[in-house]
């Protein structure tokens, strides 16, 4: 069985299968600091991660940006001096597919390479 962080994402189309409760239970566990929640009745994966400064906040940014870009599936970044705030879902689908927790994984490994543990 393979992790998330190895899994390559799929295009999805408006008739996708969102995840359901039991899927999200079992991936859960793999990202373990992301919050799921409901913004107007889509669900959605959010993490904020601290940075030291705004050029680190670029730098993350640009890393989650690319890695979005090979894998075709874009998330809601925001970079603010100290933080960078990233959301995943599926806007075709209105809420979550499984690539929003692969992304989420690909943007755990990333910013472990780039931030250095406190």
């Amino acid at each position: 069985m393979t992790t998330l962080i190895q899994e390559r994402c799929v295009a999805c189309r408006a008739d996708s299968p969102r995840v359901t409760e039991a899927e999200i239970a079992a991936v859960q566990p793999s990202i373990p600091d992301w919050k799921l929640y409901d913004d107007g009745g889509i669900k959605k994966l959010a993490r904020v991660f601290k940075v030291p400064d705004f050029a680190k906040a670029l730098e993350l940014t640009a890393a989650v940006g690319a890695e979005a870009e090979l894998e075709g599936h874009h998330p809601m970044i925001t970079a603010e001096w100290g933080r960078v705030t990233v959301t995943w879902w599926t806007h075709k689908i209105k809420g979550l597919h499984r690539n929003d927790f692969i992304m989420a994984a690909k943007t755990d490994r990333i910013s472990s390479e780039l931030i250095p543990a406190n």
